[in-house]
């Protein structure tokens, strides 16, 4: 079992979905975990259901956009924990009504959307390594996205931003490895987060299930499981690695979507797609 005793971990987006399942496991394991959101009250009520549980946890105002958050986010928690082990970058922003194609999409969505990805894993990490040099080492890991590895028809500033999600994710590593210091990227598919279930509509759900060999949709715990890995000790050798998270998505070739039908069951159940 992952022993996270003594270490402390900041989750960025904490609050819902892949950040709160991220943050539930790291404490369920262990870890003093810092939630960082923007939405107290969603914040307040989800670490006072984890200390229910006899954990530690703490919520800590984060709004991602404004740049001047990250010092006080990092400071503040190597100040209160007097260290910091792990580092969760799981804030992601998309606009997909004004993020589109190269022609159709707004420029001024396009570049608001790739900057504030880019700044919510450059700033953070830029604050976090002193500290974790300072604690003989850390474990950054990256939320990315399978959409960085496969181009789209839509979403151009949300997968660019991801794509160098994943090259800050390989650079930190290589760059930070002989301070002990491990940098990684999870790359989820399609998640079963409440936000995927009010915004997708069901046949665009399974038409994008047909291309995912597992059959069906991830769930936040699926991400939070392979966080759990990158964070302790069972990964101490493993840096640089981009790790999907997205049931065999794009395996195989446009044929293979044309000989199946979803999975019975494949869209989760009790849930309005």
């Amino acid at each position: 079992m992952t022993d996270l005793n003594g270490r402390a971990a900041i989750v960025t987006a904490g609050s819902r979905g892949i950040g709160l399942a991220c943050a539930r496991i790291l404490v369920r394991h262990g870890a003093t975990v810092f939630v960082a959101a923007r939405n107290e009250k969603e914040g307040e009520e989800a670490v006072a259901a984890m200390r229910r549980q006899g954990g530690r946890a703490f919520f800590l105002r984060f709004d991602a956009t404004r740049a001047e958050d990250y010092p006080r986010l990092i400071d503040t928690t190597a100040r209160r924990a007097g260290r910091l082990d792990i580092l969760v970058n799981n804030y992601g922003s998309t606009d997909p009504a004004r993020d589109r194609n190269l022609l159709e999409g707004d420029a001024e969505a396009f570049f608001r959307i790739v900057r504030a990805n880019i700044q919510s894993v450059y700033l953070s990490c830029r604050r976090a390594v002193p500290f974790m040099k300072d604690s003989g080492g850390g474990s950054i890991v990256n939320i990315s996205s399978i959409g960085s590895l496969v181009p789209d028809v839509s979403r151009l500033a949300y997968t660019l931003s991801k794509a160098a999600v994943n090259t800050l994710t390989k650079n930190i590593a290589l760059q930070y490895a002989r301070d002990n210091i491990r940098c990684n990227a999870v790359l989820p598919g399609l998640i079963a987060t409440d936000a995927a279930l009010r915004n997708m509509p069901e046949s665009f759900l399974l038409s994008f299930l047909s291309h995912v060999p597992m059959g069906r949709m991830g769930t936040p715990e699926d991400v939070a499981n392979a966080v759990l890995y990158f964070a302790g000790d069972a990964s101490s050798y493993v840096t640089g690695v981009l790790h999907e998270v997205a049931g065999g998505f794009a395996l195989g070739t446009p044929q293979y979507a044309e000989s199946i039908s979803p999975a019975p069951g494949s869209l989760p159940q009790g849930e309005e797609a």
